[in-house]
């Protein structure tokens, strides 16, 4: 047998009694028998009880059960200090008020205990994240912890997006333990990612199939722990928007590679690490007046150039080297420029090497 049924028969035990006994007292001004208005008022509560039970017991304990569920710890933990908090504080003002003349002195003690706890909790609530952030930089005397307050980030964790997880570079990243913390990945995140997997799509599905082996290495080889969470945004169906709101709750920076979802989190105030940002950051700089070997593989835009490409994908413009297509030569760099996909570095073929 159920909860849910058992509540319910439960109900209509109770309802059907005071109905009976409704029905007893009212039996007189009705001018009916007694025994006849305890029936009907006792079948009738019997039926209000069945109906009304779930809405006065079920119902209430599942949506306290899933917003209880769903909050994040550090939130629930929070109200309850405040609701503690408050309590104590107001347990200074019970027994001043209580001498107060009837009706203050009853009604006032009542109020002030109600008033104060509703406003510590909300109190506790907005400030959840700077209070847990100041309380760990307190018990492990960590000054940058404790800096790290105006931002509202949490190093501890870092959201992954779909997009990060099939790039690859992540898995690279971790091997080399330059991620502190623990890289968390939402359940719809993974939902999403076996979708992919499982598309019609030849190339969508490679690149679902090629995110979840990412993922398998991630948990089996990375130096990063690697945490799946259940916590989900029910106003959404879009992943980068739970993705984006899931952030802003927990107080967490978002991994993606997705140029768009960065800019919605910036947006929205989330902090992103952006692995190709990371990338472009990483690349060699080579100054003007330096010379490199250089693999002219196309022809340029323009007439006489030719193109080729560094180790890590930055492209090299070589003036008048469409001549030189298919051989590696030395090219003297003359300028280079910072574009939104990266550096793009500007040559010439190095005659004096080229003659030696």
């Amino acid at each position: 047998m159920s909860l849910e049924l058992l509540v319910r028969l439960l109900g209509m035990l109770i309802f059907a009694v005071c109905g009976a006994l409704l029905g007893t007292n009212l039996a007189d001004e009705l001018f009916l028998p007694a025994d006849a208005t305890a029936l009907i008022f006792s079948l009738t509560g019997a039926l209000a009880g069945l109906i009304i039970t779930p809405w006065l017991t079920t119902t209430p304990s599942r949506i306290a059960r899933r917003s209880i569920t769903e909050m994040p710890a550090e939130k629930l933990v929070a109200l309850l200090v405040g609701l503690v908090f408050g309590l104590i504080v107001s347990i200074m003002f019970v027994w001043p008020l209580s001498l107060l003349p009837d009706p203050f002195g009853q009604l006032l003690p009542t109020a002030v205990v109600v008033i104060v706890a509703y406003l510590s909790v909300a109190l506790f609530n907005a400030r959840a994240r700077e209070l847990f952030v100041l309380l760990g930089g307190l018990i492990r005397a960590n000054p940058g912890t404790l800096r790290a307050m105006p931002g509202l980030t949490n190093a501890e964790e870092i959201l992954l997006d779909t997009s990060v997880i099939i790039d690859g570079r992540i898995l690279d990243i971790s091997r080399t333990g330059f991620v502190l913390g623990t890289m968390v990945i939402p359940r719809f995140v993974l939902h999403e990612l076996q979708h992919v997997a499982d598309s019609a799509d030849v190339l969508r599905r490679n690149r679902g199939k090629r995110g979840l082996e990412i993922l398998s290495e991630l948990q089996q080889h990375g130096q990063t722990p690697v945490r799946i969470i259940d916590d989900d945004v029910e106003s959404t169906n879009e992943v980068d928007e739970k993705l984006v709101m899931l952030a802003r709750q927990r107080g967490v920076p978002v991994m993606t590679t997705d140029f768009n979802l960065n800019r919605v989190a910036e947006l929205q105030g989330v902090h992103v690490l952006n692995i190709n940002e990371l990338a472009n950051a990483l690349k060699a700089i080579y100054l003007p007046g330096e010379i490199i070997d250089i693999h002219v593989v196309m022809e340029g835009r323009e007439a006489d150039q030719g193109v080729g490409y560094l180790d890590d994908g930055t492209m090299v413009v070589v003036e008048d080297g469409k001549r030189y297509m298919d051989r590696t030569i030395p090219v003297l760099i003359t300028r280079y420029i910072v574009t939104n996909a990266g550096r793009m570095y500007f040559s010439q073929p190095s005659e004096s090497s080229l003659r030696k």
